[in-house]
């Protein structure tokens, strides 16, 4: 079990088409568009430093020649940003599996979806990631437009996407914000497109449990992934 090293490096889901964000997105990422003035994944950066994180990685795949003009020098704000270019789409969960050689000696990484902006409380996951003992743990939200995740009576993961069939006590929203240890993405299979989420189904149906979550309701959190949210957080 890795013990209690500062966690310095995240992960940032950057590399998805933004089709619902049509026009906007047809010749940008969607983690680069402007919100309040500023590229949205940068509010994501800002969110992470808070809890110590010192490096970003990124990876890239529609429009990725933006990145390095909107981060001509490799860094935001002095934290150094690595690119990782799929030339093929590998998904939520190839995205990361695609990353593991970078992540060589780090015990635990975050990781944080490009196109959501929170003040949620991180050091709530990373204290529950620490107790749990698990290789994986997820911030919940206990309301929000897709409550598709499953938690039994003590809190523990059950469900996914009602995949499973089980009874569970209550039904969370998923905010996209996670922490694996490095030997999780042992599980993820490599070199073809994967959805994150079907690696925790496997985990949970496996061992319930095995997923560990925790319900963070305090501080706000907005996935900014369609026109109306978009054009409200820029209100």
């Amino acid at each position: 079990m890795p013990g209690e090293r500062k966690i310095k490096t995240a992960f940032i889901l950057g590399a998805g088409r933004g089709e619902r964000l049509r026009p906007w997105t047809d010749n940008c990422p969607k983690p680069l568009l402007p919100v309040r003035g500023r590229p949205l994944i940068t509010y994501a950066f800002e969110h992470l430093t808070s809890v110590g994180v010192e490096q970003f990685i990124v990876n890239t795949h529609h429009f990725a020649h933006r990145y390095a003009e909107v981060f001509p020098d490799g860094t935001w704000r002095g934290f150094p940003l690595i690119f990782r270019y799929e030339p093929v789409l590998l998904g939520t969960g190839g995205g990361l599996k695609n990353i593991e050689d970078l992540v060589e000696g780090e015990d635990t990484i975050w990781v944080y979806n490009g196109d959501v902006i929170s003040d949620l409380p991180l050091q709530r996951l990373l204290d529950a990631h620490r107790h749990g003992r698990g290789e994986v743990t997820i911030a919940l939200r206990s309301f929000g437009r897709n409550l598709n995740v499953g938690v039994d009576e003590t809190g523990k993961v059950c469900d996914f996407r009602f995949s499973l069939g089980r009874e569970c006590l209550a039904y969370c929203q998923f905010t996209g914000i996670y922490l694996v240890d490095r030997e999780f993405l042992r599980r993820i299979p490599a070199g073809r497109p994967w959805d994150i989420v079907d690696t925790f189904i496997e985990m949970v149906r496996e061992l319930p449990g095995a997923v560990g979550g925790v319900v963070i309701d305090e501080g706000s959190w907005t996935d900014v992934g369609d026109p109306c949210t978009y054009g409200w957080i820029n209100g």
